[in-house]
């Protein structure tokens, strides 16, 4: 019988965005991987749906729950590491600004991580999470093996291969079971340094290619209906540590021009909205620019201090000229109520079933509106625009999927679905909204 001490009522539940609420029946605590299956094998003899919650990350309703729900907080920390095979296996509880110190401990790093740091692992290698640079892939692609329970409550354990349980546990986004630990492929700690510059659009389109082949990480910021690119270039040096100066200027920026002027905009915008360009002008206008150095954990990640809604989609490499193109001609000449700048980073493609690259090299675009704005004008026209270019949304964005265009969009899904029905026949793992998605 499961202690009092695992689980509690809870009243709501709400994502990091306050876009998606909920009222689960209960929220659980495990304290070990028994406590997991437990909770499962009764929440399947209930009828009762289950989804792990992570750090709420997500803006679609994809980790919502419906009827109860689970966080593995308890479930973290490094199991152990093989520094000849280069692997480190982490309980799945645990969250990235942990894992990097604990891998950097024993000499480890993750080939590449995002520009947030606070997910759990279990959550941004179930959802897809990744950088940027064209020869690297997601955090799911880096997984070399996983340890889940499935919805028998049995405690399942499956090695990387070419096989169709590996595409689907690769970007499984929680539908097979729940993650207990997974095994990292990682690399030598290594340190980055990072330039930022502003460019004029023209001339940051005219070298984004070149750019994108001769940096190991290229970010790149679009500032809608303005002649202004940010541009961070981002590469190896040898091991440094970020200087204590370096930190001050991170401070100062951090909290005083996104906290105190960066949410000072947010709010004029939001209470004037036709004052959004002007403020996107202001905005381009004082880009910081400056050389960042440290290990590639004080480098990649950013502090997201303003909070947002965003839809993300992934486009074929090939297609991104175009599709920025049209971006520009279009927000030049139809602004939309939005200052936040666009996002554009690039993967090499995964072959999970459900990875929206579908094997081929990709370039991501994020568009975001502060919370608090009416995001629905300016993301219908997203929706529109990428599916014009082949566009996949990140499963943990906001997005117009239905059960038919997940259909066309992924020619592998019935092998996804397979593998899902055999790890979940109950579907104990579904919420409402996947439950659209996949079984409409």
């Amino acid at each position: 019988m499961l202690s009092l001490k695992v689980f509690q009522k809870k009243a709501e539940w709400t994502n990091w965005a306050g876009n998606v609420k909920a009222s689960p029946h209960y929220s659980y605590s495990p304290k070990n991987v028994s406590d997991v299956q437990e909770i499962i094998d009764s929440c399947r003899i209930r009828g009762q749906s289950l989804r792990v919650t992570g750090a709420a990350h997500s803006f679609s309703p994809i980790a919502c729950p419906d009827n109860e729900t689970m966080s593995l907080d308890h479930l973290s920390g490094l199991i152990s590491y093989d520094s000849m095979a280069m692997e480190a296996r982490l309980r799945a509880g645990t969250y990235l600004y942990d894992a990097v110190i604990q891998l950097g401990s024993v000499g480890m790093a993750f080939e590449n991580m995002g520009d947030i740091q606070e997910q759990t692992i279990a959550g941004a290698v179930s959802t897809g999470t990744h950088g940027t640079g064209i020869s690297l892939g997601s955090l799911s692609s880096q997984v070399v093996e996983w340890t889940w329970v499935d919805g028998y409550g049995q405690l399942r354990n499956h090695r990387r291969a070419n096989d169709d349980l590996s595409k689907a546990l690769s970007l499984s986004l929680g539908l097979l079971g729940v993650l207990v630990d997974v095994t990292i492929r990682t690399v030598p700690l290594y340190s980055l340094r990072a330039e930022s510059c502003r460019y004029s659009y023209d001339d940051a389109l005219t070298d984004w290619q070149d750019d994108v082949q001769t940096n190991r990480h290229l970010e790149w910021f679009y500032f809608p209906g303005t002649n202004t690119a940010q541009v961070k270039k981002t590469n190896i040096v040898p091991l440094v540590k970020q200087t204590r100066q370096s930190k001050a200027v991170d401070l100062v920026k951090n909290g005083l021009i996104e906290t105190v002027a960066f949410k000072a905009i947010s709010e004029i915008c939001r209470v004037k909205p036709r004052m959004s360009r002007k403020m996107t002008a202001f905005s381009a206008k004082n880009v910081p620019i400056g050389i960042k150095e440290g290990i590639y954990y004080e480098t990649l990640p950013s502090p997201r201090l303003v909070k947002f809604t965003e839809v993300e989609y992934a486009i074929p490499f090939n297609r991104f000229k175009e599709c920025i193109e049209e971006i520009h001609t279009f927000l030049n000449a139809h602004p939309f109520y939005v200052h936040f700048p666009i996002e554009c980073r690039t993967t090499t493609g995964e072959d999970a079933f459900l990875s929206p690259t579908q094997n081929e090299d990709s370039v991501f675009l994020a568009f975001h509106m502060y919370k608090g704005m009416d995001d629905g004008p300016f993301f219908k026209w997203v929706h529109k625009l990428m599916a014009g270019y082949g566009g996949r949304p990140h499963f943990g964005k906001k997005n117009d999927l239905t059960h038919g265009k997940l259909n066309r969009l992924y020619p592998n899904l019935h092998r996804f679905m397979d593998v899902r029905e055999t790890n979940d026949p109950n579907g104990t793992f579904m919420n409402a909204y996947t439950r659209k998605l996949f079984m409409s």
